[in-house]
């Protein structure tokens, strides 16, 4: 009988090489292969079904984003186990919603990893980030007040954004290139007073914005 094949994708070696070591702690039969980057991981997966799937959200050598919504599309039957550092409540439940077996936050304590990590490779829909297993309470950066500053593009960005859309997708809805939308981004992040775009798009979700171009 095969053995399960996991996949631990993570561009920090030395985060990537712990999870490693607390999976081959509660599988010591599977086999395990690492990826550095997003395109390693898929290449991976595609090569042979894995049993289960470790991804971060972001990826900085290449800038790119876990889609988690495609990875559950490609791998229906795989377990998707997101562990990042992106702890937000309303990103976490919004991943989840994408088809996540679970997520694990970087933050938590090596242990309480390992527990996680168990308790999703045993079939559980687990959320664990912040110390205990709780969620760090979310103040957000700005208010709807805030979206006033944007101009009228800006604002077009945030929804698509928010309604998870890359770059690439943002330039093809709005017929501009993905370098104007870049330009976008970081103006409207810094209207915003955020540093990231996930803290945009989990503003804009708080305010509803991003429903309507989902369901397009």
């Amino acid at each position: 009988m095969p053995h399960d094949l996991f996949i631990v994708a993570d561009d920090h070696p030395l985060f990537r090489d712990g999870l490693v070591r607390l999976l081959a702690q509660a599988r010591p039969d599977a086999s395990i292969k690492e990826a550095a980057t997003l395109d390693e991981a898929l290449t991976l997966a595609r090569s042979q079904l894995p049993t289960g799937i470790f991804l971060d959200l972001m990826y900085s050598s290449d800038n790119q984003w876990a889609s988690i919504a495609d990875w559950r599309q490609e791998f229906p039957t795989s377990l998707l186990l997101v562990v990042s550092m992106c702890e937000d409540p309303l990103v976490v439940e919004r991943i989840m919603s994408q088809g996540a077996s679970a997520f694990i936050g970087k933050s938590l304590p090596p242990h309480e990893v390992a527990e996680a990590l168990t308790a999703a490779l045993n079939g559980e829909r687990v959320v664990r980030c912040a110390p205990q297993g709780r969620f760090t309470a979310y103040e957000p950066p700005a208010t709807a007040d805030h979206f006033s500053s944007l101009t009228a593009r800006q604002f077009e960005v945030l929804q698509l954004i928010t309604a998870g859309l890359s770059n690439k997708e943002i330039a093809q809805v709005l017929r501009i290139s993905p370098f104007t939308v870049r330009i976008h981004v970081s103006a409207l992040l810094s209207a915003l007073g955020v540093s990231s775009r996930a803290a945009a798009a989990a503003l804009g979700a708080r305010h509803g914005l991003g429903a309507q171009n989902r369901g397009a």
